[in-house]
């Protein structure tokens, strides 16, 4: 149905909900984590005939997040950011007369209501990761259906989940029909690791990293509680690894564009990071 490769999770589940979403102006999707929904929901809707000429605004909790999708979603159709996939966040937008999909931060929609509040132009408002649940995304989900139910019966509105109850939110939003999607399962193994108080936390995570990278092969993603630690922790790795195929890179969200672009991509063949 989607055309598009790889064939992720998500696609069994887009008939279903492409079919909800003609037959009604709101839905919901819960798909685990890994399912595909970010990146190939918009780019199937936006094929929909209810969707023809107008935009389908992506609603994201954060801008690395937005970015990430937006730079995924114009790589599956082969285009830059800008073109049919657009991006708005604070400190830089990428959009043009040709975008069909455009990526926010939940900020930035609530600005956009203001703007325009009968949302002209827009075909659907589809909020990713809901179960987050944050008071911008609230907010953002209340003007929608503000929108929807006093100037545009038309607006459909979608959102998309992991782990949230699904027929808790449908309620909310009139009834809607809830879709569900099988995820992707990966053999995971959980080993806990004790901690001594005495110790900086970026210091025991480093000494972790380093014991991680020597048992296993492939790439590692450590999170911190900040961009402190974070920094801290690069660069205790930094002194200690002395292997020229391990790249270290850090990650959040005050960095540069490039960087985040840098660490968001694949190691490539024969490194890791």
């Amino acid at each position: 149905m989607t055309n598009f490769t790889p064939a992720l999770p998500i696609d069994d589940a887009l008939p279903a909900l492409t079919a909800a979403l003609a037959s009604h102006n709101a839905a919901v999707l819960v798909a685990p984590p890994g399912a595909g929904k970010t990146t190939r929901v918009p780019l199937v809707l936006a094929r929909e005939t209810w969707a023809a000429d107008r935009r389908i605004i992506v609603l994201e909790p954060r801008r690395l997040a937005a970015r990430a999708a937006a730079e995924r979603m114009a790589a599956t159709l082969g285009e830059k950011v800008g073109g049919t996939v657009g991006l708005r966040v604070r400190f830089g937008s990428k959009v043009s007369r040709a975008t069909r999909i455009e990526v926010v931060t939940e900020g930035i929609f609530t600005r956009l209501v203001l703007d325009d509040p009968a949302l002209s132009g827009v075909a659907a408002v589809l909020f990713d990761e809901f179960h987050e649940r944050s008071l911008d995304a609230d907010l953002g989900l209340a003007l929608a259906l503000d929108v929807q139910r006093g100037l545009r019966e038309d607006l459909k509105i979608l959102v998309m989940s992991a782990t949230l109850d699904g027929a808790r939110v449908a309620k909310l939003i009139g009834d809607a029909p809830v879709v569900e999607s099988a995820g992707r399962a990966f053999p995971v193994e959980t080993r806990y690791l004790g901690r001594d108080p005495r110790t900086p936390v970026e210091r025991q995570v480093a000494d972790a990293v380093l014991r991680a990278l020597r048992a296993d092969p492939g790439s590692l993603l450590a999170f911190l509680p900040g961009a402190g630690e974070i920094r801290r922790t690069e660069q205790l790795l930094r002194e200690r690894i002395n292997d020229t195929a391990t790249d270290i890179v850090a990650l959040y969200g005050a960095l540069e564009a490039g960087v985040q672009d840098r660490a968001i991509a694949p190691a490539p063949l024969g490194r890791r990071k």
